[in-house]
């Protein structure tokens, strides 16, 4: 499962083999969610609302470079890191 970003304690990652829609995994502490990359939204699980609506704001700056990185998974190729929130 690649590490695609980390910023203020939530991590973010990608998996090759997830169903879709085009997703990915945001994880803080002890929660984990499936966010939506198109649109940017909870697929499953859960994020405490102050960290959801920093990877929100994340996913949103960032949108195309994660569609890139799920196309990617799609083909078994090396995906790219993402900066993190500023």
């Amino acid at each position: 499962m690649p590490r695609l970003s980390e910023f203020l304690g939530i991590a973010i990652y990608m998996y090759y083999k997830d169903h879709g829609p085009p997703h990915f995994h945001a994880i803080y502490a002890q929660y984990d969610a499936a966010i939506g990359i198109d649109p940017v939204e909870v697929l499953k699980g859960i994020l405490p609302r102050r960290v959801q609506s920093l990877v929100f704001e994340w996913a949103s700056m960032y949108q195309d470079e994660l569609q890139a990185n799920w196309e990617l998974t799609r083909v078994g190729r090396p995906l790219r890191r993402v900066p993190p929130l500023e």
